[in-house]
């Protein structure tokens, strides 16, 4: 009998978030696997919201993760733009509400004052170095990025891309396919 653990897994995604004095920016490859096909190669997973004040993206199946940013927005608009205050309320509902609690994605979200991990545990997670990653390349990003941070002047929209460029080079589910938003 063959089990789920043995089943073909969606694998995609690697999103990169660096926030460096007044600005921030966040970087994700476009490949999407699936077992050990490539389905596509140009997904875009990194979005702007709220009047392109806030920059988000999203590992995991990527209706679900549709499903959150379109939620997180909303939070976003009641609270006035509040990054911490949206994030607080999304992971709540996402935890405590039976359809979202079956969600399967994690998204980071970041403007120029904080940079958030989100996810359906109930998890708002800022990094103390400004630096954070989701998805299937996330530790070769966040690796690359935590180092140029802390070693060169570059601008966050730089690290962020060379950060995704350095994880398309080791991680099979990551590619050089590129998008950077920064704000």
């Amino acid at each position: 009998m063959r089990s789920r653990r043995d089943e073909p897994r969606w694998r995609s995604t690697t999103i990169v978030a660096v926030r460096r004095g007044e600005k921030a920016a966040m970087a994700g490859d476009g490949q999407v696997t699936f077992g050990d096909t490539i389905l596509k190669h140009s997904a875009r997973k990194v979005r702007r919201l709220y009047g392109d004040r806030v920059v988000a993206g999203f590992a995991g199946a990527a209706a679900d993760a549709g499903a959150l940013l379109d939620k997180f927005e909303e939070k976003l608009e009641t609270s006035n733009g509040s990054l911490l205050r949206a994030a607080a309320e999304l992971a709540k509902d996402w935890r405590t509400d039976r359809i979202l609690r079956r969600l399967e994605a994690m998204i980071i979200v970041a403007d120029p004052d904080h940079c958030l991990l989100i996810s359906g545990n109930g998890d708002v997670i800022e990094p103390e170095d400004g630096v954070i990653a989701v998805g299937s390349g996330a530790p070769y990003a966040l690796a690359a990025a935590r180092a140029m941070l802390a070693h060169t002047e570059l601008e966050p929209a730089k690290i962020a891309f060379e950060s995704i460029r350095i994880a398309a080079e080791i991680c099979l589910y990551t590619n050089d396919e590129i998008v950077v938003e920064e704000i």
